[in-house]
């Protein structure tokens, strides 16, 4: 019999994965899995559970939880000798990863693809020691999404990181950056950069619309600092897709990157905290292999 694990965080979406967990398992069992059910309780429990399945050479790890959950279990899987196929359920409020892989927002529909035994290779970023799946951003603005409240993302969802971040946006806080790659060099002053995997950031699919989840690339994206009337012109090209073709935004498609600042900046990675600058950001290409829709 093949072996899985299906790792569960009880609190991720207003509490309801105790909802699903059942259903879960009964798919999992009736596609021949023996299954190690795991509860995390803390901050890193998903990754250690992810690691030891590893180490054991399960056949399947599955994630019940939303984009933090996800992230602690890439980290456990990411770079280990045995790699299990992962599958995504998502509870969270944004569930960027899910987005772009194109897995449904439905918990039951994301367990049901399981049965299909459809997969992709997908990339996974690398910043410095640890891993991510969706998002590295820099500045002021970009500490809205760790800052947004639990209950405005729950109310509003994506539009809650808009509103946070134009209350940062009077603040105005430019910052120094330097970027380097294996294409050049950009230096200036900066409001946020923006280096992403996919095409979904902050449940926004039109941030970085060229972006898809194998191509082997990272999407750099620098704002310049610029008059807050000049910033609110860029909203209707975030919605429409058309950002990157602002005078006034850097883009830049690469497989490595070196930031650097001669202020205190600390890198946001998938909507949480964290190393400070300066850091190495790479592409890991087709490193997972994860559970997908046929379509």
């Amino acid at each position: 019999m093949k072996k899985a694990m299906l790792i569960v965080n009880p609190s991720s979406g207003k509490e309801k994965a105790s909802e699903y967990v059942e259903y879960a398992i009964n798919m999992m069992k009736k596609l021949n899995y023996d299954i190690d059910l795991r509860e995390t309780k803390g901050e890193g429990d998903a990754t250690d559970f992810a690691r030891e399945a590893c180490e054991q050479h399960l056949d399947f790890v599955a994630a019940m939880g939303g984009d933090g959950t996800m992230n602690e279990v890439i980290n456990g899987l990411a770079e280990q000798e045995h790699r299990p196929v992962f599958g995504l359920i998502p509870l969270g409020t944004v569930n960027d990863f899910a987005r772009a892989l194109n897995i449904p927002m439905d918990p039951k529909e994301a367990i049901t693809i399981f049965e299909d035994l459809h997969t992709v290779k997908t990339d996974i970023g690398k910043m410095n020691d640890s891993y991510f799946m969706n998002i590295i951003a820099v500045g002021a603005l970009a500490e809205a999404s760790f800052s947004t409240p639990v209950e405005q993302k729950t109310k509003l969802g994506p539009l809650a990181y808009i509103v946070e971040s134009m209350k940062k946006m009077k603040e105005k806080q430019p910052f120094h950056l330097r970027v380097e790659s294996e294409s050049g060099a950009w230096e200036g002053d900066a409001l946020l950069m923006l280096v992403a995997l996919t095409n979904s950031v902050g449940g926004f699919e039109t941030i970085t619309p060229e972006a898809e989840v194998n191509d082997g690339k990272l999407h750099v994206m620098i704002i310049e600092d610029i008059a807050l009337s000049e910033f609110l012109l860029l909203l209707p090209k975030v919605l429409s897709g058309k950002l990157t073709e602002s005078e006034h935004v850097y883009y830049k498609k690469t497989t490595k990157i070196e930031a650097f600042s001669k202020e205190n900046m600390i890198a946001n990675v998938d909507g949480d905290e964290g190393d400070p600058l300066p850091i190495t950001v790479e592409n890991l290409e087709k490193h997972l292999e994860i559970f997908v829709p046929k379509e």
